[in-house]
């Protein structure tokens, strides 16, 4: 017998008329209306984790990658608040993920205390320190309506997570409310454009600027302004710097790359000498910052779409737009420059200095290990990374080579590795890869099983040094010792075979070949590596 249509109906019908093709999520009692919606909808792909955290990293894995905003689907209060340290990580990241979470019924809302199950006081207000925006349904009719909303406020730059919250009475009420049409709904958000008068003064600041340079952050990447970084840098002749957030924002080898050496004060130097520093999409935290000892001597322009992040930590030329806009503008209105053999040797020094630092450090498996890692992955394949020693090491000195580059440096949560690539891997055709110290590991280890379930595309590289590697070193270098940071653990390679995924133990010499290997067939894998490396000196107190 075929069942009436519901709010669960309503809320699926809007998330396709929107363009969602896939979702990440669990199943729970409150929420059932909502999959039971899904199951007879072909055209969304559903991808099942086994623990909520790990689902929104994998939404958030997926819509990194994609640039698409990409729904989260959760029940009632613990399933909800779980989500809501990977939420905290896509809000830094400003991932467009877009979480529906169920609700007790509705006559147990407003303080009534039923007693139902999952109860919370108040669920939206604790997603509301933590989301871009919420937003609650009480009828059914208000569904199509909210989903709208949100997604257009997931997608709005800067983009980031956001929260509908629909009670299970109104998921599975039957409603007459009809169908949501192809084009019913429009969640594309209105553009960030920079205002006139301050692209006309950033124009001629730079103009005006003999010894330019660009810091270019997460958000050229998110933009997709890569190709407008690059015509402004080459019609500038300014060197450009990279955060660890925009690995990608500009060509690694090109002969004005800075590449990612933000921790090492020889590029924090070279930033601040600059007599114009145009910083674009990047708040200048911590990270971007090296701890925030960067001091500029000279004007600094700053284009950030979220505003709060604006001179929050510089003074600047505020530039309160989208990355590709602002770029766009900027390359169109500059000033063409020849070819500058200046600007490219102090580049090129910059990075023999870094280089000559290193080679006094003793770090040559560590090195080594990182040129394994990107030997084995083919160009252009997106890699994950978790809060591991060998992450660190890339945020500085991996070459994208085409591919996108995600960690969890935004908040530093760990267990993001796995599961953000397994979130990829269901919007890409190709292989994934994954790292994690072994500590990260044991966060995501059960989604092995959604990894094998669904057959994903993702090697997963295991670095197993015995505990939590940087914490480690870190108390080591505050205290003299460590404690707390050693780990009992698994056989990871019998684990993953119990999931019937295969796995390989290597070794440095033999890690590129093996890894490769692994990349090279079908479906899921893992290779472990047990090995204890070390972190580079830092210099942001020399």
């Amino acid at each position: 017998m075929t069942r009436p249509r519901n709010g669960g109906d309503l809320a699926v019908e809007t998330l396709i008329a929107l363009g969602a093709r896939t979702a990440f999520g669990i199943p729970g009692q409150h929420a059932l209306g909502l999959f039971d919606a899904l199951q007879a909808r072909p055209e969304v792909r559903f991808v099942s984790s086994r623990v909520e955290n790990n689902a929104a990293f994998a939404a958030d894995g997926h819509a990194r990658l994609t640039g698409q905003v990409t729904p989260l689907l959760v029940s009632t209060g613990p399933g909800a608040l779980l989500t809501l340290a990977s939420l905290q990580e896509s809000a830094a990241a400003s991932a467009p993920v877009l979480c529906i979470s169920s609700q007790i019924p509705t006559e147990g809302l407003g303080g009534a205390r039923k007693g139902f199950l999952h109860e919370l006081p108040d669920q939206p207000g604790v997603a509301r320190g933590v989301v871009k925006s919420v937003h609650t349904v009480r009828r059914a009719g208000q569904i199509p309506s909210a989903i709208e909303a949100a997604w257009r406020s997931a997608a709005a730059a800067p983009a980031g997570p956001v929260w509908v919250e629909i009670p299970q009475d109104v998921l599975l009420a039957p409603t007459d409310v009809p169908e949501v049409a192809p084009g019913g709904v429009d969640g594309t958000p209105a553009p960030l454009e920079p205002r006139p008068e301050l692209v006309e003064e950033a124009v001629r600041l730079l103009d005006a600027a003999r010894r330019p340079a660009v810091l270019a952050g997460g958000g050229v990447s998110r933009a997709g302004a890569q190709g407008a970084l690059l015509r402004l840098a080459e019609r500038l002749q300014a060197p450009v710097a990279c955060t660890f957030g925009g690995k990608d924002a500009f060509p690694w080898e090109h002969p004005l790359s800075l590449q990612s050496w933000l921790e090492d004060r020889h590029t924090t130097d070279y930033l601040e000498s600059a007599d114009v520093l145009l910083v674009v999409g990047s708040g200048l935290g911590e990270l971007s910052s090296n701890y925030h000892t960067m001091a500029p001597r000279g004007r600094v322009v700053q284009i950030e779409a979220d505003l709060g992040k604006l001179e929050s930590n510089i003074p600047a030329l505020a530039v309160h737009a989208d990355a590709a806009a602002a770029l766009e503008a900027l390359a169109d209105r500059v000033a063409a420059r020849e070819r500058s053999a200046r600007a490219e040797a102090e580049a090129a020094e910059v990075k023999g200095k870094v280089a000559a630092r290193l080679a006094g450090q003793d770090l040559d498996t560590e090195q080594r290990v990182l040129a394994a890692v990107r030997d084995a992955l083919p160009d252009g394949a997106p890699s994950y990374w978790d809060m591991t020693i060998l992450a660190y090491w890339a945020w500085s000195a991996w070459d994208p080579r085409g591919g996108a580059v995600h960690s969890a440096q935004g908040t530093g949560g760990l267990g993001y590795g796995l599961p953000a690539a397994l979130g990829a891997a269901a919007g890409h055709d190709g292989p994934v890869l994954a790292v994690s110290g072994d500590g990260g590991a044991m966060y995501g280890i059960a989604e092995l099983a959604t990894a094998r379930q669904h057959d994903l595309d993702v090697t997963w590289l295991i670095v197993d040094d015995g505990g939590y590697g940087i914490l480690r070193e870190y108390m080591n270098d505050a205290f003299g010792s460590a404690s707390h940071t050693e780990l009992a653990r698994p056989d990871f390679t019998a684990l993953a075979t119990a999931f019937g995924v295969p796995a390989v133990r290597t070794t440095v010499e033999r890690l590129a070949g093996d890894l490769k290997s692994a990349l090279a067939a079908p479906g899921p894998s893992v290779v472990v590596l047990p090995a204890l490396l070390r972190m580079f000196a830092p210099t942001h107190r020399d």
